[in-house]
């Protein structure tokens, strides 16, 4: 079905403009989002720094091998579809039920063909941020969001764009959960390049209900 997008220019300042977004499909408000664009200016500058000593990405398995190698796969859970080639640094930290402390570490970049404007490279990291990320605050608990008694859906999901990148490059992301209760899990994530530059960061609540 269509979906029309009504975008509510609420603010253009000088160096900050800010913009409301609702997407509506069959005239219900399915999805609604906050950007908020500043012009390039210097200033102060750290980062946290990237764990070392981890395996490269080509070393390891992507999700599908994974879950085939498990016995997990299933048309409704090709992996292949996402169109991100995204690879666990611990594969049993994807699909085993064993506890954990909950931290996970991806590699992962996109598939396809990208120009080299960095707006592109921003969409496409938005989409493939929300992989993996969800997962993290099962980590502590005897259960993967493949069990068939779980229901998981991202609730809402924040990012910030720090550093320019390129998305069909790999990135090691480094995500971990805080806390869970009341059925919600709450996550973060930080995104690096290769040599270790954090180019963007997110924060995510998720559904994580055990059906009975």
């Amino acid at each position: 079905m269509p979906v029309i997008y009504d975008v509510d220019p609420i603010r253009d300042g000088g160096s900050f403009t800010t913009r409301r977004v609702v997407a509506r499909q069959k005239g219900r408000a399915i999805f609604n989002m906050s950007v908020s664009f500043q012009v390039e200016e210097q200033g102060f500058e750290h980062q946290s720094e990237m764990v070392r000593g981890l395996p490269d990405p080509e070393s390891l398995k992507n999700t599908q091998e994974v879950l085939e190698q498990a016995g997990l796969a299933t048309k409704q859970n090709d992996q292949r579809r996402f169109m991100v080639d995204f690879r666990p640094v611990d594969p049993n930290s994807y699909f085993a039920p064993n506890t954990r402390e909950p931290k996970c570490y991806f590699w992962l970049r996109c598939l396809g063909s990208f120009s080299d404007d960095p707006v592109e490279h921003r969409c496409a990291l938005s989409y493939a941020s929300d992989m993996g990320l969800l997962g993290t605050s099962l980590q502590p608990h005897p259960i993967t969001l493949f069990d068939p008694k779980m229901m998981a859906a991202s609730l809402d999901h924040a990012m910030w764009f720090h550093r320019n990148f390129r998305a069909d490059d790999w990135l090691l992301y480094e995500t971990d959960s805080p806390t869970a209760i009341g059925a919600r899990g709450f996550n973060r994530g930080q995104f690096f390049t290769r040599d270790g530059i954090l180019v963007a960061s997110t924060a995510q609540e998720g559904l994580v209900r055990r059906l009975p």
